[in-house]
């Protein structure tokens, strides 16, 4: 039986931030659910499908999971079990204001997810610590910041286009779970496209179109999530942190941390 766990970790005027944790599987049918106000929920963990009648996509870790106030939708499990995400929710006459004053056309989101990209990494990083450590989280501070910059960034991001194969879902769904259960392991793009059947060339094309990302970009993105959880909850030598997490030497992840986060690894942490 699939259950859905919402814990609510804070909330101010116009705004609440929930960790919700979902152990739906393939065993279990969608139903349609409703958008009670204006949501931008942060995958953290797993994967699954998310429909509405803007579109259709694959919903990762390091995405943002867009919905506007009445709108319907549905999540999918048919390739995976379980997923967590932070979902942040809006009023929409506070959302209204926070995308007029920062400078956005519209308050309405027309596409219904945002990729992992690098722009939002760090405030999706900082966000996630949120849920690691015990001290207070700035969590008003991160919802306005993280409403800002997500209705600028969708307003730039190209239009939904057609639903893909259900095959191509599977298989997507299926490497990235792997790479989130080992981004440590060695997993060149030969390796995941011959674990699902297709040609380097088609793989990369295919984990691109569904996922916003190469493979590439996925893993070493993965792995920078990982070892930015635990700077913020651990206090483990930088270098161990790092080759725990699959980078071969400390200055190679030094200068992948400082360009997807901005900041060295121990200011990070300070931080």
């Amino acid at each position: 039986m699939a259950k859905i766990a919402v814990e609510l970790l804070a909330r101010g005027d116009g705004w609440t931030v929930q960790d919700v944790i979902c152990t739906s599987g393939p065993q279990d049918r969608p139903f349609e659910e409703k958008h009670s106000c204006v949501s931008i929920a942060i995958v953290v963990a797993g994967s699954f499908q998310y429909r509405s009648a803007a579109g259709h996509e694959l919903m990762t870790p390091g995405s943002l999971l867009l919905g506007n106030a009445g709108q319907s939708f549905e999540c999918g499990h048919e390739h995976g079990e379980g997923d967590r995400c932070l979902s942040f929710g809006y009023a929409p006459d506070f959302f209204e204001r926070v995308a007029a004053d920062a400078g956005s056309a519209s308050s309405e989101f027309h596409r219904i997810r945002v990729p992992p990209l690098r722009a939002l990494a760090p405030l999706v990083a900082r966000a996630c610590a949120g849920l690691a450590v015990s001290m207070d989280v700035p969590w008003e501070e991160i919802s306005l910041e993280l409403a800002a910059r997500t209705i600028r960034l969708a307003d730039g991001l190209s239009s939904h286009r057609s639903d893909p194969p259900t095959r191509d879902v599977s298989r997507v769904a299926r490497t990235v779970r792997t790479i989130e259960r080992h981004p440590d392991a060695r997993l060149t793009l030969r390796a995941l496209a011959r674990m699902v059947g297709l040609s380097p060339y088609h793989f990369l094309r295919t984990f691109e179109r569904l996922t916003g990302v190469t493979p590439h970009q996925y893993i070493v993105r993965a792995r920078l999530r990982a070892a930015a959880k635990r700077l913020a909850s651990e206090r483990g030598k930088v270098i161990d942190i790092a080759l725990d997490c699959g980078f071969g030497d400390v200055s190679n992840f030094n200068r992948a941390f400082r360009a997807e986060f901005g900041v060295s690894p121990r200011i990070y942490r300070r931080a």
